[in-house]
């Protein structure tokens, strides 16, 4: 299409010209999208637990059973652990995965759920890796430790990066410490979602980012 030079028209033909080439320059935008609530967000997790046997699993009966379709491990004043024991899951080696475990702890237990972790040769049941911290004061609950290593590689409300010489720098804020520590509930049921891409960890307790730790030269 020619267009009129814009001298030979009247003021009312270039008002009028000049709107239409602003309406046809426009560019075409795709509809707007947000992200959404996950909801129950099950989708490709698979129950590594059938809440009846201990199938996949390896721990010590003395302080590890399985009670209404729950694990319990449980410490009695005749049975008080001079070092962590773990049930520990031998049903594969994943790489990249997600985990959610609900659960439950008293007002004095520590307990926690490692990763990345390897097996030592004593005591018996132990690991050396990365830890999801649990504790029923609430005072870990969330944490990045390592078992038997370098220990705290993010306190809760902190994004981490850990060097080759094991310093860890803090390069982010998630939050205050205390503050997200009245998301976790005392003496009822909360979930614990890990979300491991190589050695960049993150941990979420009832939905809420609670660390995310990586190391140099991962992603």
């Amino acid at each position: 299409m020619k267009l009129p030079l814009l001298g030979s028209c009247s003021a009312s033909a270039v008002v009028g010209l000049a709107a239409a080439l602003i309406v046809s320059c426009a560019p075409v935008r795709a509809a707007q999208s947000y992200p959404e609530p996950a909801g129950a967000d099950s989708a490709g997790f698979v129950p590594i637990f059938d809440g009846k046997t201990l199938t996949g699993w390896d721990a010590d009966p003395k302080y590890w059973r399985i009670e209404d379709g729950m694990l319990v491990g449980f410490v009695t004043p005749e049975t008080l652990l001079k070092a962590n024991t773990f049930a520990i899951w031998r049903g594969g080696a994943p790489a990249d995965f997600e985990l959610k475990v609900e659960y439950r702890i008293s007002a004095a237990g520590n307990s926690g759920i490692n990763y990345r972790s390897v097996e030592i040769p004593t005591p018996a049941f132990a690991l050396k890796g990365y830890q999801c911290d649990i504790d029923g004061a609430s005072r870990y609950t969330g944490n990045n430790y390592e078992e038997r290593s370098r220990t705290f590689l993010a306190v809760r409300g902190q994004i981490t990066r850990a060097t080759p010489e094991a310093k860890r720098a803090i390069i982010g804020s998630l939050g205050d410490k205390d503050a997200l520590a009245t998301l976790v509930k005392k003496d009822d049921w909360n979930l614990v979602h890990l979300i491991i891409r190589g050695n960049v960890c993150t941990h979420l307790v009832n939905g809420q980012v609670m660390v995310r730790s990586g190391e140099i030269g991962d992603t």
